[in-house]
């Protein structure tokens, strides 16, 4: 019988099989993800494999976990790079972040933000705190603009009702933000996101704007729509 591998070499198999897994994925595709092929590139047994993931699913949530955490930690970063008092600063500099992470990491953006795995149904209590912490810091924004009076949204629709209950959940990972907040902040990602996701694809037409400069266009228009320049006086 083989000695059982130490743990420093459980670890350096675990950290293969997923850049194998994003490589695998960068060329193909997420939906040809496959365990077998990952063992071939690594040269070794797929129940080697099973070992750390027993199917696909679970080295695609893993996956999936790993990419939010990554943009969470690119977003957080370029929030706390700016004093917390320059919320237009804050909102450039994570605005910039989620366009520069996107564009480095595409398979990782296409994982969680592109088309859905056949087959495959996230497990969201694993998924969900990842997932909730990498929008926190826009979150944190918006509501920071909200507390100063400063956030300008009239006529806003409300939230679903079923989001109410998922906002309760969302808080236990994010922190206490108003559900208000959460809503602009869901809006303002979905603009940016669009102009992120057909760049990477190569969907935004030749003759339309630089595709730098029309984000940059975006998120002055963000700004000018949701920030109020002052604090209201009170007889405003």
């Amino acid at each position: 019988m083989s000695p059982r591998p130490r743990k420093s070499e459980q670890q350096n198999l675990q950290r293969a099989i997923l850049d194998t897994a994003w490589r695998q994925i960068a060329q193909l595709g997420a939906p040809a993800l496959s365990l077998r092929g990952i063992a071939r590139a690594l040269n070794i047994t797929a129940p080697a494999i099973y070992n750390y993931y027993p199917d696909r699913d679970a080295l695609v949530t893993a996956l999936i976990i790993e990419a939010y955490t990554s943009f969470g930690d690119a977003q957080l970063t370029a929030r706390d790079s700016i004093p917390a008092d320059d919320l237009e600063g804050r909102m450039e500099a994570i605005g910039n972040a989620y366009r520069r992470w996107a564009l480095t990491y595409p398979e990782r953006y296409q994982l969680i933000f592109g088309t859905p795995i056949p087959g495959y149904v996230a497990p969201m209590e694993q998924v969900f705190p990842a997932a909730a912490r990498a929008l926190s810091a826009l979150v944190s924004v918006v509501d920071a603009l909200r507390v100063a009076g400063r956030l300008t949204a009239p006529a806003f629709p409300p939230p679903h009702p079923d989001f109410v209950s998922a906002f309760e959940k969302w808080k236990q990972f994010s922190g206490e933000y108003h559900i208000f907040s959460v809503s602009v902040a869901i809006l303002i990602w979905a603009r940016v996101h669009g102009i992120v996701s057909l760049e990477i694809g190569g969907q935004i037409p030749p003759f339309a704007p630089d595709s730098a400069g029309l984000y940059q266009y975006e998120m002055q228009s963000i700004k000018k729509q949701f920030f109020r320049a002052t604090t209201p006086s009170a007889s405003s």
